[in-house]
């Protein structure tokens, strides 16, 4: 499997001064995709306040930390500075 199409790749930002990153990134999706995030499963069970962690308590900027998850049909990278990237999985 080669690297993914641009046709399938989005990028976004999510406010790392945010009262919930995991609903913005859920918000993302669901515009993505062009549906209403209360139709997408929660996110609770993906990532388990990891985002809020990222943003709350950030390790230092030369850590480039980063969370990756699957999300929804997409692969997400959701980066301490707040920018994330969202690849549409492929479906067999």
């Amino acid at each position: 499997m080669g690297p993914p199409s641009d046709e399938r790749i989005f990028r976004r930002e999510v406010d790392t001064n945010g009262d919930n990153p995991a609903v913005e990134v859920a918000t993302a999706v669901a515009d993505i995709e062009g549906t209403d995030p209360t139709k997408l499963a929660t996110m609770y069970e993906c990532v388990d306040g990891m985002l809020d962690e990222l943003f709350s308590t950030p390790p230092a900027d030369e850590a480039q930390m980063e969370v990756t998850f699957s999300y929804a049909s997409y692969r997400i990278t959701v980066e301490q500075d707040g920018f994330a990237e969202f690849v549409k999985l492929e479906t067999a």
